[in-house]
């Protein structure tokens, strides 16, 4: 751990410990070690948080968003396209971002290529693609060979893992780029349609993200995971003024195993009572939703030695 973690992990060890002795048992974290794996994980996950605090603050270079350069970043180029006012594109970038993920060896290949029409024409932004989702799938289904082509690193990120640049069927990109469009429901904006979002719910943040993630169910192959880390992208933007009110353990996987060691391995404990008792558990740590939910996930994988898991 990083020396300059200690302290405020000596925090979350007293807070958890107190968690433990006062409101709830964590029999998971009872062996140091494995405690100490938990709270380096933590550590982990507020690194990740604060580093789009961090890079929203930073210069960054314009080949960031230029497709046809090798240095794209859709999260970069939705800071850049938010600093300049374009707040379409902005959340476009993180539509981008979190469907198609950076591939350990391919970068941000598939994103960068999609994007930009391999090259070709003019690209598929937010004006095009959202008033012609037809025309993307036409293309898509021309040109995937071509994306998938040997002898270049590509593919999906990590948490995307099981998706495909189909352009025809129910499960591949071209579906779920047509339902996403059809979810924001052009010539409504993302804008209006957060904004609505915040209003029906009488300006609760968490309140406006649980109407949120709820209302995306029907984009395609965007499950518990991929609508999660949307939110909480566009959260941790500031494009929207929401946040996560629990970590919405149904459905999910590695999290819920996780809670699940945590509160002694009870494989039988309920999603919706293992989120009220990390909600509960988050008003002693004061981390966040975000940093529980990604740090038990990460835990689970190796609870006895920590390791560093990307995307």
């Amino acid at each position: 751990m990083r020396p300059r973690d200690r302290q405020r992990a000596q925090q979350l060890e007293d807070g958890l410990l107190a968690f433990h002795r006062e409101r709830f048992p964590l029999p998971g974290i009872q062996d140091a070690s494995i405690r100490g794996c938990l709270l380096e994980q933590i550590m982990e996950s507020i690194h990740r948080v604060r580093y789009v605090a961090a890079i929203r603050g930073r210069d960054i270079c314009d080949a960031r968003r230029d497709p046809s350069s090798e240095l794209f970043d859709p999260l970069k180029a939705a800071i850049l396209f938010q600093r300049d006012g374009r707040l379409e594109e902005a959340f476009w970038m993180v539509f981008l971002f979190v469907h198609f993920g950076r591939n350990s060896r391919g970068g941000w290949r598939y994103a960068r290529e999609v994007y930009g029409r391999l090259g070709g024409n003019g690209r598929w932004d937010w004006a095009f693609t959202s008033t012609d989702p037809t025309g993307f799938r036409n293309w898509l289904d021309a040109n995937q060979n071509q994306l998938k082509r040997a002898g270049v690193a590509g593919g999906f990120g990590n948490h995307r893992k099981y998706e495909s640049l189909d352009a025809r069927g129910p499960n591949g990109t071209g579906q779920v780029i047509e339902t996403y469009v059809r979810w924001v429901n052009p010539p409504r904006t993302h804008a209006v349609m957060f904004e609505q979002a915040i209003r029906d719910a009488g300006g609760d943040p968490m309140q406006a993200f649980d109407r949120l993630y709820r209302s995306m169910e029907n984009i395609a192959r965007f499950g518990r995971t991929a609508k999660f880390d949307y939110l909480c992208m566009i959260s941790k933007l500031e494009l929207v003024a929401i946040e996560p009110g629990s970590a919405y353990l149904s459905d999910s996987t590695g999290p819920l195993k996780g809670a699940r060691v945590l509160f002694g391995g009870q494989p039988a404990i309920r999603p919706r009572d293992a989120d009220d008792r990390l909600v509960e558990l988050d008003g002693v740590l004061q981390v966040g939703m975000q940093v529980l939910e990604d740090s038990l996930c990460n835990w689970q994988k190796s609870p006895t030695a920590f390791i560093q898991f990307r995307g």
